[in-house]
């Protein structure tokens, strides 16, 4: 097995380990549990649990990256709105115990710079892609021209970041956001009020 196939099949056992488990209670046997592998053998690829958990931030960074990456897109309009519901999708369909598992590692970011690193690259990416659309429609006249990028762009961050939390902690669907943001979009973002879908 070569090295890449094994960090992906010690990605796949943290997963569901972690759905299992949940962060709080998580231990190397618990992951070693969900893999062919034995724990000395996840600790000749990871020193501790933190260790191995910053590897899988990396590894969900890297598939999300991969995903918002394949979106099609005719306009800035669609691009905007594709890129909030790969957000809100991907919120959706994850179970919720991992979703809650992800909430718990959150949770530690501010004593475990690790965690809070790893967590800013997935701010940071999503910050950027949202101001480079909006930088785009704007100069070619989809947004209005007084639109500031950076500022709206960590709005809407803020807004989903709060979408998947809600979800987690009290049940609400995501799906009153995704309305909610359209309108937005409609209401604020677009030069003209052009005909957008609920």
């Amino acid at each position: 097995m070569s090295d890449g196939d094994a960090a992906e099949e010690i990605m796949c056992a943290t997963y569901r380990a972690l759905c299992s488990h949940g962060y709080a209670d998580l231990t190397m046997q618990d992951i070693a549990d969900e893999s062919p592998k034995s724990k000395a053998a996840l600790h000749y690829h990871y020193d501790s649990k933190h260790d191995l958990l910053c590897a899988f931030l990396d590894y969900l960074y890297e598939r999300f990256v991969e995903r918002t990456a394949d979106i099609e897109a005719e306009d800035p309009l669609d691009e905007l709105l594709a890129l909030v519901d790969v957000v809100l999708q991907k919120s959706e369909s994850e179970p919720e115990a991992f979703e809650t598992a992800l909430l718990e590692i959150r949770a530690q970011a501010p004593y475990e710079p690790g965690f809070r690193e790893r967590l800013g690259r997935f701010e940071t990416y999503l910050v950027e892609a949202f101001v480079e659309v909006l930088s785009r429609g704007r100069d070619d006249g989809t947004f209005v021209a007084d639109v500031e990028p950076e500022e709206t762009a960590r709005f809407l961050v803020t807004v989903l970041t709060g979408a998947s939390t809600e979800r987690v902690t009290v049940g609400h669907s995501v799906e009153s956001t995704r309305r909610m943001l359209r309108s937005y979009v409609r209401q604020h973002l677009l030069a003209e009020s052009g005909a957008l879908e609920a």
